[in-house]
């Protein structure tokens, strides 16, 4: 009897701590395609900032954003970080002055135009990978995003099966 209550509590432990680090998400559009298509299954590791400051560049973080209409969840990769310079002009996306190389968008065009935007300090600057639909950084109402509105690190699909890979 001892054994089976320390295995339950193994067992609870164990859940309760998989919980507070990961959280599981289903992306529900389109904006990340081709890298995530709608009702993919991810699991975000909540914990991926807590102890390095900042997100990297090409990270896919969940964050909270209100765009009007109430708070949401988005899911984004990250272009820029505090300090950065985003420029966006004739399709191209320019950090710190140098175009990046983006093999991961769907095409080969970014849409709209920016001039010079710093990012603020302890914020990043997001877009899908999905350009032409998405609604990141770019857009006024998102803006770029407070490190304190990240949920997590995107870090692997679990879902669709074939597809199941780390991130």
């Amino acid at each position: 009897m001892r054994t089976l209550i320390k295995d339950i509590i193994i067992i609870l432990f164990a859940v309760v701590a998989t919980a507070l680090v990961f959280k599981p998400t289903i992306v529900k559009q389109h904006s990340m395609e081709p890298t995530l298509h709608e009702n993919n299954y991810l699991f975000v590791n909540k914990l991926a900032y807590v102890a390095k400051s900042h997100p990297d560049y090409k990270d896919i973080i969940v964050f909270k954003s209100d765009d009007g209409t109430g708070e949401k969840m988005y899911i984004k990769r990250v272009i820029g970080v505090e300090n950065d310079v985003i420029t966006i002009t004739s399709g191209k996306v320019y950090r710190n002055g140098e175009q990046l190389k983006e093999p991961y968008i769907l095409e080969n065009f970014t849409v709209g135009k920016i001039n010079r935007y710093v990012v603020p300090e302890d914020e990043v600057f997001v877009m899908g990978d999905n350009r032409s639909i998405s609604i990141d950084s770019r857009n006024s109402i998102i803006g770029s995003i407070k490190e304190d509105d990240i949920v997590g690190k995107a870090f692997f699909r679990l879902y669709p099966f074939n597809e199941m890979d780390v991130l």
